[in-house]
């Protein structure tokens, strides 16, 4: 026997004595690996998915859903409302008629809801006006429609419906998409509208000037790019006309099998546009669209930036039927302009305002930490309020945050409950001595119908209601 095949046998030997086999002669079909097969097919999928979802594809498939929504305003001639944040994207601002906030979980199976942060009050007049509005809206592959278009709307419609023209009991079923739900859960929502109708009565609004704004009932159709239902329902002299329109095609399958389109492109734009906006995008579309994938994020980042420049000041808001408070989005040129005699800043450091006492300064954090801060300052919020408006009360109070939209209305929350009577006016000894969640919710439904994007979080509103309720544990 040759020194080779001896050494050959050794290794043999050896991997049997070890249970195991020859690394240099596997003898099984077992102990073959390809380890990077699987990798190497995980990889290529990923990359064909994010080519799929680029910024380029998204921003092509949001051009063709727009070219649809135009479409479909032009077929029933009414004006365009988006349904933020989303709705914006579909729709050229020179056609676009106002914004409305139908938040989709308030449609999820078993938690439908009607909305008292997001009253949507503003389309009354708009509807009026026009003979009734679209709605549009989109939704992410595998959808018709979102469930704000298929059920918090129809909700939305219902209820007002039921709380503007009680006589009118031919409008007062909840209208929704044809062969879409099933019948229990129909069923189940139908249940719960005279309960939100009871609720919004005891918001105590003037239900005679809202069914002057909305002048008629509403009448719900839907247009998407299966179908328009009612295929022959128009404008008509009896009733509004809701057209809820889901912008984007239906994707069954994944995004590669659909040649760069995207179902829902605008959703979730926090993760993919990298700062654009729809009006950026817009402004823009033209040069976004014929710029390589490569190029986008640069010339993105160069948009924003000049576009952030040319941003005018937010205007205040009056908070009706107040006479003198305002509320707005946190801005030099509103702060320091002289217009108001008051000013409270939830986020600005208290060091700012020393020595100013027409100035209170809450150095607030942002998001949560900001709303657990603000339960701690509200204290300081009433001692301000007390000892500048007492003296004279028509002197103007603005309240500012980063948003606009959050802090701010939480502490002009406080304000209202402790300070405003019924009509609007400042007293210093109000006659509810007792504040509860229902008094709260009604001075809520103040900001919210005034200044439309106002949207608490529950956060802020549970650091209020505890401050307002004495009840820390809350």
């Amino acid at each position: 026997m040759g020194k080779r095949d001896g050494e050959d046998k050794r290794k043999r030997g050896n991997a049997r004595k070890h249970g195991g086999h020859s690394d240099q002669f596997p003898v099984s079909v077992s102990s073959l690996h390809f380890p990077s097969a699987a990798q190497s097919i995980s990889r290529t999928l990923s990359s064909l998915r994010r080519s799929a979802l680029s910024i380029s594809n998204r921003l092509r498939s949001i051009e063709s859903d727009a070219a649809f929504v135009a479409e479909v305003a032009e077929h029933y001639g009414l004006p365009l409302v988006a349904n933020e944040r989303c709705g914006s994207w579909y729709i050229s601002p020179d056609i676009k008629a106002g914004s409305a906030y139908f938040k989709s979980t308030d449609g999820h199976t078993g938690q439908w809801d009607f909305s008292f942060r997001r009253l949507n009050l503003q389309i009354l007049p708009l509807a009026r006006q026009h003979g009734g509005c679209i709605i549009v809206d989109s939704t992410r592959r595998g959808k018709l429609m979102p469930d704000a278009l298929s059920k918090t709307v129809p909700i939305w419609c219902a209820v007002m419906n039921r709380a503007l023209f009680p006589s009118d009991a031919a409008y007062h079923a909840v209208q929704l998409p044809p062969n879409y739900l099933g019948a229990s859960e129909e069923s189940q929502i139908e249940l719960r509208i005279d309960g939100f109708v009871k609720s919004l009565k005891d918001l105590k609004l003037d239900l005679d000037d809202l069914r002057q704004q909305l002048g008629k009932p509403i009448r719900v159709a839907w247009a998407n790019r299966s179908y328009f239902y009612p295929t022959d329902l128009h404008k008509g002299p009896d009733y509004n006309l809701f057209v809820l329109c889901s912008a984007s095609k239906r994707v069954h399958g994944a995004e590669i099998s659909e040649g760069g389109y995207i179902q829902g492109a605008g959703d979730d734009s926090e993760g993919w546009a990298q700062g654009l906006t729809p009006p950026v995008f817009w402004a823009h579309k033209a040069t976004l669209l014929k710029t390589p994938e490569e190029d986008l994020p640069e010339l993105v980042e160069e948009l924003v930036k000049e576009h952030r420049g040319q941003d005018t000041a937010e205007q205040a808001t009056l908070v009706a039927p107040t006479r003198n408070l305002y509320i707005s989005q946190t801005n030099a040129s509103i702060n320091d302009s002289g217009l108001y005699d008051l000013v409270i800043d939830c986020n600005a450091r208290p060091a700012a305002s020393e020595g100013d006492p027409k100035r209170l300064y809450l150095g607030c954090r942002s998001s949560k930490l900001g709303s657990r801060d603000l339960r701690q300052e509200l204290e300081k919020v009433r001692a301000f309020v007390s000892s500048q408006l007492a003296t004279d009360p028509s002197r103007s109070l603005l309240v500012t945050c980063e948003t606009g939209k959050d802090l701010s209305a939480g502490a002009l929350l406080a304000i209202i409950c402790l300070f405003y009577n019924d009509d609007g006016s400042f007293t210093t000894s109000p006659a509810r001595r007792s504040i509860d969640k229902q008094f709260i919710r009604q001075r809520l439904a103040w900001i919210v119908s005034s200044k439309h994007d106002v949207n608490p979080s529950r956060p802020t509103l549970q650091s209020v209601n505890a401050f307002l309720m004495e009840r820390p544990d809350y």
